[in-house]
């Protein structure tokens, strides 16, 4: 699936926002994952399944009827500014599916390929890591345990809140019910808040890492290892080791959900 659009700065102004930071400067091109509000798949009403997701017409489809859908993690490589007031396409596809058996019941992984191309060149590459479950599976949901713990010193707190989640799935046209809608992710899925976005967490991590400088061309490898929930918080934090810069996001009570590893591309590397 391709699509082609010119780039206009307003999402960009939109995700400082929502985010609370400073609008970067656009002109050297979007940082590092926000092409994730750009260049979105724009599914018909009756294209969408009970969850919010499209279930045909899509690059990524359900495997079966009733299966849940997860972000599971990605891996993103930027190898030029993708700049606002140009043209930019991305091309997607399948680039593999392999069924296993989980903690939870069986499980469908879709690594779906991104290539974004801007002036007659590869700007991005990614891979992104969709799990499906079955409906009759359940996702082990950690409670709040021991007491909260501050944002130390170089951390990062997002407020998250129902109104965060909410606009961040109206800005990258995510209709997934389990972010805004609490009854149906506490009686459908099981879950006992609202869920805290995969992307808005590696969103965290990368905008972290970029308050330490890191720029250019980048590789960031990211990986949801368990559940966040609206009740819970978000707390980014980024730590260098060697060449690279290693991310996470816990909750307020210390229990990391997300993880990443960025480092710097050179020649293409």
């Amino acid at each position: 699936m391709t699509r082609t659009e010119l780039l206009r700065p307003e999402p960009a102004l939109a995700l400082a926002a929502l985010l609370d930071i400073p609008v970067p400067d656009l002109d050297q091109g979007l940082p590092l994952l926000w092409h994730w509000i750009y260049l979105l798949d724009r599914p018909a009403q009756t294209d969408l399944g009970q969850d919010g997701h499209p279930v045909r017409n899509t690059v990524v489809a359900p495997p079966g009827p009733g299966r849940r859908r997860m972000w599971a993690g990605g891996r993103v490589r930027t190898l030029g500014p993708l700049r606002c007031g140009e043209p930019a396409t991305r091309h997607s596809e399948v680039l593999s599916l392999t069924e296993k058996q989980g903690r939870t019941g069986a499980l469908t992984i879709v690594v779906v390929g991104h290539e974004i191309r801007q002036g007659g060149r590869v700007v991005v590459k990614e891979e992104q890591d969709i799990v499906y479950r079955d409906a009759d599976s359940t996702v082990p949901a950690r409670g709040d345990r021991g007491p909260e713990r501050p944002p130390a010193d170089g951390e990062w707190s997002v407020a998250v809140s129902p109104t965060l989640l909410f606009r961040f799935s109206a800005l990258t046209y995510n209709a997934h019910r389990i972010h805004y809608d609490r009854g149906y992710a506490r009686d459908v899925e099981g879950y006992p808040g609202l869920v805290v976005h995969g992307p808005l967490q590696a969103l965290a991590m990368a905008e972290i890492a970029r308050t330490r400088g890191r720029n250019g061309d980048q590789r960031f490898d990211y990986r949801l290892i368990e559940p966040l929930f609206d009740h819970q918080g978000l707390v980014a934090s980024a730590a260098a080791e060697g060449d690279a810069l290693t991310t996470a996001v816990r909750d307020i009570h210390g229990r990391q959900t997300a993880i990443g590893t960025l480092r710097s591309v050179e020649n293409g590397h």
